[in-house]
This record gives structure tokens, sequence and C-alpha cells, in this order.
């Protein structure tokens, strides 16, 4: 698992000492009942956590029972009959290609970070990056010569993935005429992307970027690095992109979670209902 999903149902694990300490007089493990897990879901709905994250956490929890079950620390596994939220499949938001054009064109390059952040963004669109993979791409990992990029994602499982004419260009801009006059920390020197401290940028200063993009051009969309990777897949989709090419490109292990961008597809279904339906003849 990823550093980020390990912390998670960690924190999730945590949350259910807390829960057994307040709630239920220090309730030990051994003697939790189905009932207590119950009382724990309803628990965490005061905090008006989500459905998805409910579901993350009624998961991590169950898989923490069964390991106490598989390591005969308990003799009666609780979560067995626990159930999770029903979840619908939720579309995301998604750019046109219009304005995914005009927030990289409107990016201020008069400062050093500006051709950074452009090289960062056209990576982000072009190659379909989560943002944990393009803040970690080492210059290493780079071929020039055939555009290609070595990926490490989620899991540490690496994958190839094509770079597009403008990410590269862009790219080079950055590493021939930015990058050289950055002072960069020792341990980072491979990384491709820096900060102005020369060490390797958060997740958040990312965020922060789009943010401040998106904000200036007025775009009224919950917009978020993964947006890019959304719109990126959307467009291959709706461009006649095979399925399977598209699960590859964006490193799903189940061709399922792929599957989502072909509903997104809304242009041609209104084309379908216009042109088929009878009433619209």
């Amino acid at each position: 698992m990823s550093v980020n999903t390990v912390n998670a149902y960690l924190h999730d694990v945590d949350m259910l000492f807390s829960f057994l300490k307040k709630e239920k007089s220090n309730l030990s493990l051994k003697n939790v009942e189905l009932n207590d897990l119950k009382d724990f879901i309803s628990y965490i709905n005061n905090f008006e956590i989500g459905a998805y994250s409910q579901a993350r956490i009624i998961s991590g929890i169950k898989a923490f029972f069964n390991y106490l079950e598989i390591e005969k620390e308990i003799t009666k596994n609780p979560a067995e009959l626990l159930e999770s939220p029903r979840l619908g499949r939720k579309l995301p938001d998604i750019l046109s290609v219009e304005e995914i054009e005009n927030i990289i064109e409107q990016i201020d390059l008069s400062s050093p970070e500006g051709e950074r952040n452009r090289a960062m963004l056209e990576l982000l669109y072009g190659s379909g990056l989560r943002v944990s993979e393009l803040i970690n791409i080492k210059i290493s990992e780079i071929n020039f010569n055939e555009n290609i990029l070595l990926i490490t994602g989620k899991g540490n499982k690496q994958r190839l993935v094509p770079m597009g004419e403008l990410s590269k260009k862009q790219i080079l801009i950055y590493l021939e005429q930015i990058r050289p006059h950055i002072k960069i920390k020792k341990g980072f020197e491979d990384i491709l992307f820096l900060n102005r401290r020369g060490s390797s940028l958060s997740r958040q200063m990312v965020f922060i970027v789009i943010k401040n993009q998106v904000e200036k051009l007025g775009i009224r969309k919950t917009i978020s690095p993964h947006t890019f990777r959304h719109s990126f897949a959307t467009h291959l989709v709706q461009g006649g992109a095979d399925l399977r090419v598209v699960q590859q490109l964006l490193g799903h292990v189940s061709i399922t979670t792929t599957e989502i961008y072909t509903h997104l597809n809304t242009d041609d279904l209104r084309k379908s209902i216009l042109e088929f339906h009878p009433r619209n003849r």
C-alpha cells in the first residue's frame, strides 16, 4: 500500500480506539460486539463524514478485525456482519479542452515558478498523472528520445507513460533555463520539480497553483490536480481511445475504475437522443 493509504487506515483504527476509550469505558477489543461497532458508525456520523469516507473506515475496521481473528487475538469477529453504506458511482468534474488551454496559457511566465508551473500542468493533463506521481518524477526516469516517462504509482507499481510534445518542450525549458539557478538540497538532485528552497514540492503546493489559476479565470467548478487526470481520460475516451489503453495509461488495477469515463461523454449522448428519439425527428 502507499504511505497515504497506510496512514489513512491507521487513522481509522485510532478513531475506533478513541471511541472505545471515551464512549465504551475503555472496552477491550476481545469484548467488542457488533452493536458496539454500529455505535461507532453512529459516532463518526457526528463528524459529518461522507459516505465514501465511511465506507473506507468500515472496510479498514473489518480488515483490522479479520487480522485480529487470524492472529487469534479474538475468538469471534464482531465486524463480520458490519454493513457499509451503499455508494453510487459519482461522476467527477472535468474541464473542457478550452478551459485547460486557458488555465495553462494564462500562467504568468515572468517568474521562474511560472515556467515550472506550466511544465507541471502540461504534464498533469498531457500524461494523466496523479499529483503524487507528478511531484516524485525523477529526471533519470524521463526518456526524452522516446518521449516516455517511467512512473511509480500506487503500491510502488511502475508503468510507462508517453509524454506529449508540449509537455516535453515545457519540461526542457524548465530544465535548461530555470532549474540550473536553484540551489538544490542534498538528496533532491534527481527530482524534476523543485520549490524555491531546492527540495521537492508538496501536494498542497500543486493544489494552490491550480486553485490560483482557476480563480483568476473565474471557472466555477471544483478543481484539483485530479481534475486534470479525469479530463485527460475523458478526452481520450471521447476521442475514441480503447478503454484498455486508458486503463493502462492511468495505472488502474481494475478496468471497472476506468469505465466511469464512458459515462462522461454527454455530447455524444445528447446527439444520440436528438438523432434517434422519435420525439426529436
